[in-house]
């Protein structure tokens, strides 16, 4: 089974997601790509979230194909977010221009260092590896049923900036819609990632065997509330947050001091 190659002036956008290719964020990334031209979905068959780059080695990897028209194709995928970007680019359009990746609309934030947990933004940084323009669409709303509305109209116009700007080196964006309708969201702010960190609590319980178990929770710390040129700044006050995100994690202030602190004379 492989994805048909066709003679067809429309861009190719490639969609994929962490929810599963049932999710309704996934509909919504899809009326969002479906605008600009042909859509192909790699999704994966349930829910991968917090996957970020995982990819899989050891189990075998099954495809499916869900749907089919002329505009968009939608397969499953039984790998990660990531396994989905790969097989895509390196087997089911492997012969094509791919124009632009899309990934989610994300059920929850990917703002401040949910960057580097995110299945969302592991497939927009996987994209992006592909030299791809890639951009996650996430939503600040965990519900199922959640309201996309805002996701697609916000997510069009930054999908449309994108299509049109001259892009010399891969370009990948974290983009965050606050909950709410469209006439209620202030605008777009392009901004950094927040410097704030999860500090997790496990509770324990007992399974009616006597095995423990545990489930994880916690809560978001925000080490600069007041920063007002951050990600969870402009969610906070209502605007759609934009992050360019690069893939070099080089603390390059720090270079300086660690060579001082390391330096030894070289031996003669």
């Amino acid at each position: 089974m492989k994805f048909m190659e066709q003679k067809d002036d429309r861009k190719l956008i490639l969609v994929t997601n962490d929810d599963g290719y049932n999710a309704k964020g996934l509909r919504a990334a899809i009326e969002v790509a479906r605008r600009f031209g042909r859509v192909v979905v790699v999704a994966p068959e349930c829910m991968q979230s917090g996957m970020s780059q995982a990819i899989t080695m050891f189990n075998p990897l099954y495809l499916r194909r869900v749907s089919h028209d002329d505009e968009v194709e939608v397969y499953a995928f039984s790998g990660t977010p990531v396994d989905c970007v790969k097989l895509a680019f390196d087997y089911l359009l492997k012969d094509q221009r791919v124009d632009l990746v899309i990934s989610g609309v994300n059920h929850g934030s990917n703002s401040a260092v949910n960057v580097l947990y995110s299945g969302t933004m592991g497939v927009a940084i996987e994209g992006s590896f592909y030299g791809c323009p890639s951009v996650g669409l996430s939503l600040l709303d965990h519900s199922a049923d959640a309201d996309f509305e805002a996701a697609v109209v916000y997510g069009e116009r930054v999908v449309r900036a994108v299509l049109e700007m001259p892009i010399d080196r891969p370009l990948c964006l974290n983009v965050n819609v606050p909950q709410g309708e469209p006439r209620e969201i202030r605008g777009i702010r392009v901004c950094r990632q927040n410097r704030g960190f999860w500090r997790e609590e496990f509770f324990r319980h007992e399974d009616p065997h006597g095995r423990e178990y545990f489930w994880l929770s916690g809560a978001f710390i925000n080490h600069e509330p007041d920063a007002s040129d951050t990600d969870e700044w402009a969610l906070a006050h209502g605007y759609v947050s934009v992050v360019p995100v690069q893939v070099d994690l080089t603390d390059y202030a720090r270079m300086p001091l660690l060579r001082r602190a390391l330096f030894t004379e070289p031996e003669h």
